[in-house]
């Protein structure tokens, strides 16, 4: 059966003498895994469609055990990441998440749409590290059933207040006056109404905010820690990335 989707690598191994086994991110399956025949060879029209981080128009045969790819035209390989260790580290880690979350052979639209916008951001170098990194981790978490429930105090209703507290167990806020014994982490107005509009917002403006260069570290370490209480998965790329960060 013959296929054509858009898709991003997020994972290569080599197998065998000159051949390359992929994982992408597409469009229209989610995440599959494919084979690249011949792709070490330098006459190889795929070599550069099809290596990490490229994004390109695929033509993929699915056989009776494999995915194989018959044809890729690159749209964007964002070599700009590639002069950069910390920011290659944050894309592979990014890449790795999506392996984890996103679905497998299902539509998988926003998630590639997320990705793409992330590391276009991470090329450019105008929007914070820690910034991208907190969008991408909890607008994936949203995407994929564990969006938190940031509309109001799960106590009394209250929208908001000077703070609030924010649970990372089971994503709930609960206001000051409500707060018993368990209050969770408080968060300042600044960080729960970023989180709001990551979670809530359309595709196309979950990075159209600001925020202080204090609250944007609030917010990473926040989005962190909720996306490891519920994954409750280490990620090697994550660690790698944090190394190189301290």
């Amino acid at each position: 059966m013959n296929m054509n989707t858009d898709g991003l690598v997020i994972k290569e191994n080599t197998t065998g003498e000159n051949d390359r086994v992929i994982t992408l991110l597409t469009r229209d399956y989610g995440i599959i895994r494919a084979f690249v025949r011949g792709a070490k060879s330098i006459k190889s029209r795929s070599v550069s469609a099809t290596q990490l981080l490229g994004y390109s128009k695929l033509s993929l045969y699915k056989g009776k055990d494999a995915y194989i790819v018959d044809d890729a035209q690159p749209r964007e390989i964002f070599f700009g990441l590639r002069g950069d260790i910390e920011r290659l580290a944050l894309a592979q880690y990014l890449c790795e998440l999506a392996a984890e979350l996103a679905p497998r052979e299902a539509e998988a639209a926003e998630y590639l749409s997320l990705m793409l916008n992330s590391l276009h951001l991470l090329t450019e170098g105008k929007r914070p590290q820690p910034f991208l990194k907190a969008v991408a981790e909890l607008r994936m978490m949203c995407l994929s059933g564990y969006m938190p429930d940031l509309v109001a105090c799960s106590g009394c209703g209250a929208f908001g207040g000077d703070y609030m507290y924010f649970n990372i167990e089971d994503g709930s806020l609960i206001c000051s006056g409500c707060a018993g014994r368990e209050k969770g982490r408080p968060l300042g107005m600044g960080v729960i109404t970023a989180m709001r509009h990551i979670c809530y917002s359309e595709p196309k403006k979950i990075f159209s905010f600001t925020l202080s260069d204090e609250s944007q570290k609030v917010l990473a370490d926040i989005c962190e820690a909720y996306l490891l209480m519920h994954i409750q998965k280490k990620f090697k790329t994550l660690d790698f990335y944090k190394q190189l960060r301290s």
